[in-house]
């Protein structure tokens, strides 16, 4: 196909057949389980690589050896000068190889090409480099108290931190959580996704290979859910920061209770509104804008805004142009340039999100999509039509739960009141899309919202220095910019007594 013709594909062939293994203490060691798990890519179905899975035993072993590193001071005592140079190093090393990383990222995971080489990785480059200049700006202050005395507050690595990474943005994901663990001084082990670890195993490789990290500082796991399980109950664990689903940060949650009280970072769930007012400006950009945001990497993210609120004179008009959008979406190759959505991460995700267009199709009025989309050249694949549906009532299932896919339930309202009322209408509470030229109604609207990232006039805005994160079930504390860095860090009060003048 000469549209994929310059993608080094021939490479990465060659580099997944070599062996997949875990990095523990600096070293390339055998999984310690009795299983293999088999990468696949979703797009045809094919084996890419395999590896034996780490077991409880050795997930426990790896958190042993990184208290350890995080006991002697490892990292903790490297000089932050030298830490900020080492994350550095780590940007330049994805930016020298942003297109073998690229590749690795969409091969299981299903996502454009383009979107990995335009957004992803460079993304993951840009983690590091920003993290790199907190390492030396984060630090305790000095407190105002009684005369005769001097109180300080010191900011200490947390010390041990399990970073779980899911399967939709994996080094994005990885990279936010592993900057900020280093650049703080802490030791850390890495869990990525089971169906998606190979980005993060070549950038594990390319640090070992380059970089003089201290051993035992970066470590890396390869095994599932169940076995990493493990890490969430060990007490030489100190954090754990985890991205996914809502069902698996309450079982964080209740380990941790279970074990040492280990801090957690939730990423969770989402069912986002965006809100269109009678009087949204450009509604042809507002329309594209949250269009693409829904729909671009296969509808697997949790911000996008699955739920389009819609004021009553401008439905139709709105919806007109949605299914316009939606039936001309060609899926396939997410290596052919000409394809506009590739297939769904992986079969449970596929099969998941088909029992919930066929729920959907009891609950609301079907306008697009609603079906798989494997004829042809997507016979083998995980691919699913753009999906939306008309009509859906706020308490459809198809609106209360996250179905983490292509499908879009709209719905009108005739008041602001009524509209602010749907959008708090779930258990969740990530974000929210506002569109309007009320500047006034803009803010109060934001206000009454109870979502953690609220766009106005453009859904999707995400910058490093911005905090990432949402309330009620969609998680636990932020992502990104300074926010992120108090998770990663343990605040000690010093107290000085030196007597009357």
């Amino acid at each position: 196909m000469d549209s994929v013709k310059n993608i080094p594909l021939s490479w990465a062939h060659d580099w997944l057949q070599q062996p997949k293994r875990q990095y523990i203490d600096g070293q390339w060691v055998d999984g310690a389980g009795q299983d293999k798990w088999v990468v696949t890519n979703p797009a045809n179905r094919e084996a890419l690589c395999e590896f034996v899975m780490a077991d409880a035993e050795q997930v426990e072993y790896a958190a042993h050896i990184a208290n350890q590193r995080h006991e002697s001071g490892a990292w903790s005592k490297v000089s932050r000068t030298q830490r900020a140079d080492m994350l550095r190093q780590i940007a330049r090393l994805i930016r020298e190889h942003t297109e073998e990383l690229a590749v690795l990222e969409s091969l299981p995971n299903g996502k454009l090409f383009a979107e990995s080489m335009a957004d992803d990785i460079p993304t993951c480059a840009d983690i590091f480099e920003y993290y790199a200049g907190w390492t030396d700006k984060f630090y305790g202050e000095t407190s105002p108290v009684e005369d005769g005395f001097l109180n300080y507050t010191l900011k200490e690595p947390i010390g041990v931190c399990a970073l779980i990474a899911p399967w939709n943005f994996p080094l994005y994901q990885t990279s936010l959580k592993v900057a900020a663990a280093l650049a703080m001084g802490n030791t850390v082990i890495i869990k990525p996704s089971e169906y998606t670890p190979l980005t993060t195993i070549y950038l594990m490789e390319l640090i070992d290979s380059e970089l003089e990290f201290p051993a035992g500082v970066i470590n890396m796991l390869l095994t599932n859910g169940e076995m990493a399980n493990q890490l969430t109950l060990s007490s030489n664990v100190h954090k754990v920061s985890f991205t996914g689903s809502t069902g698996v940060g309450r079982k964080i949650v209740q380990n941790s209770g279970l074990s040492n009280l280990k801090a957690a970072t939730l990423e969770l769930g989402g069912k986002s509104p965006c809100i269109f007012f009678e009087d949204t400006p450009d509604l042809d950009g507002a329309i594209d804008r949250a269009f693409t945001v829904m729909f671009s990497h296969k509808g697997e993210k949790c911000s996008e805004p699955t739920r389009f609120l819609i004021h009553d004179s401008i439905y139709d008009q709105v919806l007109e142009k949605l299914i316009a959008k939606a039936n001309a979406v060609k899926c396939g190759n997410p290596f052919d340039e000409n394809v506009d959505q590739g297939p769904q991460c992986n079969e449970a995700q596929f099969n998941k999100i088909l029992e919930y267009i066929e729920i959907g199709k009891g609950e609301a009025k079907l306008v697009a999509g609603g079906c798989a989309d494997t004829e042809g050249d997507n016979a083998n694949g995980y691919f699913i039509r753009p999906t939306i549906f008309s009509e859906v009532d706020q308490n459809a299932r198809i609106a209360q739960e996250e179905i983490f896919g292509p499908v879009l339930c709209c719905t009108r309202f005739h008041t602001t009141e009524e509209a602010v009322q749907m959008a708090n209408a779930t258990a969740y509470g990530l974000a929210a899309g506002i569109y309007t030229a009320d500047v006034s109604r803009a803010h109060r609207v934001a206000e009454q919202i109870d979502a953690g990232m609220l766009f106005i006039n453009r859904y999707g805005c995400y910058g490093l220095a911005a905090p990432f994160g949402g309330f009620r079930q969609s998680g636990w504390g932020k992502e990104m910019a300074i926010h992120s860095l108090s998770s990663y860090t343990k605040t000690k009060g010093v107290w000085v007594y030196y007597g009357d003048a």
